[in-house]
């Protein structure tokens, strides 16, 4: 799973072009988890498919570290059964859009969600996987 979870990484432009970034790490969790995260981190009480922490560097200090993705495996398997994707194409949607959060892209008003959905089609695209969205 890392070597995917690496290619779906590796497929995003704009990491193909930030010489510093190093590091992205990733943890996948079950509900209780994702739900504790959701609940402590966005103040939601439900578990939810990935959650992005960008890291904050100290001032000063030089890191490659781009930030944290938390991937709820439950919640992912779910919502690829209820859509009709397979599981696989869905974790990957996930975690480029996950990383996508953590390069700064959001989905807060309609022309960011256009701006930020458009890239992940792009993507997912390049790596044989169908537009989500469709």
């Amino acid at each position: 799973m890392l070597r995917s979870f690496e290619r779906w990484l590796a497929a995003i432009p704009e990491l193909q072009r930030l010489r510093s970034w190093t590091e992205l790490n990733i943890l996948i969790v079950g509900t209780t988890a994702g739900r504790r995260y959701n609940r402590q981190f966005r103040g939601r009480d439900y578990a939810t498919n990935v959650l992005s922490f960008p890291y904050e560097a100290a001032p000063g200090e030089h890191s490659g570290l781009l930030g944290d993705l938390v991937i709820c495996a439950p919640v992912v398997a779910r919502e690829a059964r209820e859509q009709g994707k397979d599981p696989r194409d869905h974790y990957a949607h996930m975690t480029i859009h996950g990383a996508l959060h953590l390069l700064g892209y959001d989905h807060e008003d309609d022309a960011d969600a256009d701006r930020m959905e458009a890239l992940e089609r792009a993507v997912l695209a390049s790596l044989g996987i169908a537009d989500p969205y469709a």
